[in-house]
């Protein structure tokens, strides 16, 4: 027979940066925000491999410089997201890009 996967499957949370540009940059006034399945109003944080509080909001902004995930119960961690405090950054869209794609480069300082 046939079997649906549960909502909860195996998809790990997404963090979504605005504005839209990889590595973020802090004086951007970066907003991370967790998206995916599992329990709502229960997403872990964790900055530079360390938890680093557990919230109500899936979203907020950043203040520090550092490396960013998120954790949602039932639905693992997210892909790490650089915010950067650098003074010349290399920015390109936050998009999925495939090859052959036409990107857009940022030089910002």
């Amino acid at each position: 027979g046939w079997c649906p996967l549960s909502p909860a499957g195996a998809q790990t949370p997404q963090l979504l940066v605005e504005p839209p540009w990889r590595p973020a940059v802090l004086w951007d006034q970066v907003t991370l925000t967790c998206q995916g399945s599992g329990t709502a109003g229960a997403t872990t944080w964790y900055k530079d491999g360390q938890r680093w509080g557990q919230q109500e909001s899936d979203y907020f902004t950043v203040t520090e410089s550092g490396t960013y995930q998120c954790e949602r119960p039932g639905s693992g961690l997210s892909p790490p997201v650089r915010v950067l405090d650098d003074r010349l950054v290399l920015q390109v869209s936050a998009q999925a890009l495939l090859e052959g794609d036409t990107v857009t480069l940022r030089c910002r300082g």
